[in-house]
């Protein structure tokens, strides 16, 4: 397949799976939506879409509620962790005496 033909490869496959007005490029936004979704770094993110600034990776930086409920659940989980270390440590000292 070459660039001066794909387009009719393109309108045909879009077509097929209900997106007539996708556009080829909402395919890498998504990509990129999708990695940030993972955790991915702005770094990591730069280097996966060939982006030289930070600028331009920020835009799939996206606050989705999935991401927002991952980092509440993790950070409920810190603070149970550090919460649980915190009132074992008069029991370990009780045991040691």
């Amino acid at each position: 397949m070459r660039r001066s033909n794909f387009r009719p490869y393109w309108h045909k496959a879009r077509e097929s799976v209900g997106l007539p007005d996708l556009h080829f490029h909402d395919l890498r936004h998504t990509g990129g939506t999708l990695s940030a979704a993972t955790g991915a770094t702005l770094k990591e993110l730069m280097a996966r879409l060939g982006h030289s600034s930070v600028r331009a990776a920020m835009i799939y930086q996206h606050a989705t509620r999935d991401r927002d409920q991952a980092i509440a659940k993790a950070l409920g989980n810190l603070l149970r962790e550090a919460g649980g270390e915190a009132h074992d440590q008069p029991e370990r000292e009780e045991r040691d005496a």
